[in-house]
């Protein structure tokens, strides 16, 4: 891993410990020598992490459609900006450029890019992997979702193992930094 993704809220939520924890993250992001690609604002969980990771100085690349950067909201001290016209070209350029995903708690677009990558996983179309910090049990009901759709035969249990669920920042680093994609399935092939 050299560069992680990370998606998060554009607010800060109601509970200080998010804040705390984006910025705990980035912190140790840098400290690891890797570097955060996320959506470029300088608001909320995700001017926490970017904040974060360049008072530890780490590399923090922003990824930001035109009109979110007209609106102000683009960082404007991290090191590198990319400006795209649609939020669809935003999280592609992001996954191209990371190594691996963090999901913080953030609301339906968290939670939209979060899927899509878990869907992308799936699919085989990348294997990288994918990590939640799961503060203060944010994602519990989304977990407890998952196992609904496993119980109910929507989901195979084997895809259990591409989310990786943690609430301690260096234990989750650990987990995706030894992560093993899954073996290829009769479908599809990883590339």
């Amino acid at each position: 891993m050299k560069y992680i993704a990370v998606f998060c809220g554009s607010s800060s939520g109601n509970s200080p410990e998010f804040v705390k924890q984006a910025t705990l993250l980035g912190e140790k992001i840098a400290q690891k020598g890797l570097g955060v690609v996320y959506g470029g604002a300088h608001v909320g969980l995700m001017g926490a992490v970017a904040d974060g990771v360049l008072s530890g100085g780490g590399k923090v690349i922003g990824v930001i459609p035109e009109f979110l950067k007209k609106k102000e909201l683009e960082h404007k001290n991290i090191s590198e900006i990319h400006v795209v016209e649609t939020m669809h070209e935003r999280k592609a350029l992001m996954n191209k450029l990371s190594d691996a995903v963090i999901a913080l708690p953030g609301g339906y677009g968290t939670l939209e890019e979060l899927y899509e990558m878990l869907t992308w996983s799936q699919l085989a179309l990348h294997k990288k992997p994918i990590g939640i910090l799961n503060v203060d049990g944010y994602y519990d009901p989304l977990i407890e979702m998952s196992e609904k759709m496993i119980e109910n035969g929507f989901l195979k249990d084997e895809y259990r193992k591409i989310l990786i669920v943690e609430k301690n920042i260096e234990n989750l680093l650990d987990k995706m930094n030894k992560y093993v994609p899954l073996k290829n399935d009769k479908w599809f092939e990883v590339k």
